[in-house]
């Protein structure tokens, strides 16, 4: 099963034109104009007449961030697997963002720590933006192509006919919430994020919700914005990882340069430990991290108040486990799996997404049947992100489960393949390979990887003892 996964995983991140037959649409509808919802319109727009995206926030009047998005105000990161996508559906898109003001961070202007100490160099690129901004990009490449279009709208129930979906429900801006229109759609696509309220639709209608799996991280996050203009040492993108080792506190901190010459910066604790919107708290916080977070905290103009963000938990809903789902319906993003966001996998994960649809569509010839085909390809870009993510939040010290089976073997060859990473520029560049999502987290289990990462730590030991 793992092999399976990893080249399906593999097969899905690769750019592949689209197939001669595929199923044809008269009308898609796409419920939510997010990064998935967009991107989900993107791939169906070769597959139907008419895609109609519905989304209830006015999208021109939040260019700063939509209140559908509320975390649109803290630090993104477009991981290399997701950008790889992104240039698959938009091509030229990565020189797009660069040349309208985002950072293209390369090789050594990408700075990791952990515990304080740097990791070993890698070769490694990634685009730096905030969400609004990369936002604002897919959707005027989406909604440039002659058959997308967007209606503000808020969805309020699914239709059904003969027991697949044929269609939603929905109110549109500005009308009373009891005058309901119907719309019909041979395809309808969920990607309302993780409030979405399919599930209640779906046993409103006398069918199986979909098992709900969460992991509580009690996650909090602060985001400051600073003028660019003091020295970064040359690094624009800089995170710094605390593990909860010998009484400390567990942390995430970011530091990347974004569009409009400016540094995000954001500081995120878990439980009890909250970073507020004081920003002598911010700074406060700045001075226990590497030197380079102070130097901008204390040099760099802070542009505008300190956000913050809580969330709750982590979550995934098992559409694949569904004994009667119905024909008609799929969905992305969020709506599907919201991890832990310090992993920056979510919009990742949302294009890959996309390329699940694509490959599901240019597979069949019909929409009759449940798209069963379609959410276990999903599950395998599901399970390889919960997998990165639960597995390091199982071993914070206030999270309390569930753990799966085989948790405690899989926690020591994590921490094994962690701590080569640190020390060998290999190990750290097949880590990588795995954070970024270009390739499958079982890749790192591979008997090769494992004896190298015994035999760096192993080294790194002998070397610690000599040196004591």
């Amino acid at each position: 099963m793992s092999r399976k996964s990893s080249r399906r995983f593999r097969e899905l991140g690769t750019s592949q034109p689209p197939a001669d037959s595929r199923v044809v649409l008269r009308r898609a509808v796409v419920m939510g104009g997010s990064i998935a919802g967009l991107l989900a319109a993107r791939v169906l727009s070769e597959h139907a007449t008419e895609v109609v995206i519905i989304e209830r926030d006015d999208l021109e009047a939040t260019v700063a961030g939509r209140p559908g998005a509320p975390q649109s105000t803290q630090v993104h990161a477009l991981l290399d697997g997701g950008r790889v996508q992104m240039d698959r559906w938009f091509p030229g898109f990565s020189r797009d963002l660069i040349a309208a003001g985002a950072v293209l961070s390369r090789d050594d202007a990408i700075r990791m720590y952990v515990n304080g100490t740097v990791k070993a160099p890698a070769s490694d690129e990634m685009i730096n933006a905030s969400r609004p901004f990369l936002e604002v990009h897919v959707r005027a490449r989406t909604l440039s192509l002659p058959n997308v279009h967007f209606i503000r709208a808020q969805v309020r129930d699914l239709a059904f006919t003969g027991g697949r979906v044929s269609g939603v429900r929905c109110t549109l801006a500005g009308e009373p919430a009891d005058e309901i229109k119907s719309m019909a759609a041979d395809l309808v696509v969920d990607a309302m994020g993780r409030s979405s309220r399919l599930s209640d639709w779906l046993e409103r209608a006398g069918l199986q919700r979909p098992e709900m799996r969460r992991i509580g991280i009690d996650l909090n996050y602060a985001t400051a914005v600073f003028r660019r203009g003091c020295d970064s040492h040359g690094a624009t993108s800089i995170q710094a990882i605390v593990l909860p080792q010998g009484g400390r506190r567990a942390g995430v901190s970011a530091l990347t340069a974004v569009e409009g010459d400016r540094w995000t910066m954001l500081l995120a604790g878990f439980a009890d430990d909250r970073p507020t919107n004081d920003p002598e708290d911010f700074w406060e916080r700045c001075r226990r991290l590497p030197p380079v977070f102070a130097e901008v905290a204390d040099k760099c103009q802070m542009i505008g108040p300190v956000a913050t963000y809580r969330q709750a938990d982590s979550r995934r809903r098992d559409f694949h486990l569904i004994r009667n789902l119905p024909a008609g319906l799929v969905a992305v993003g969020d709506a599907v799996a919201s991890f832990n966001p310090v992993y920056g996998q979510g919009m990742s994960s949302a294009a890959l997404h996309a390329s699940c649809l694509s490959a599901y569509l240019r597979s069949v010839t019909s929409l009759a049947k449940p798209a069963r085909d379609y959410f276990e390809l999903v599950r395998v870009v599901v399970d390889a992100a919960w997998q990165t993510s639960t597995l390091n939040d199982l071993a914070l010290p206030h999270v309390n489960g569930p753990y799966p089976r085989g948790y405690r073997i899989a926690r020591r060859i994590s921490d094994l393949i962690l701590r080569a990473s640190i020390v060998d520029t290999e190990m750290n560049q097949r880590f990588l390979q795995v954070a970024h999502m270009r390739t499958h987290p079982n890749d790192l289990i591979r008997p090769g990887t494992l004896f190298r990462a015994a035999r760096v730590t192993r080294s790194q030991r002998s070397r610690q003892r000599v040196a004591s």
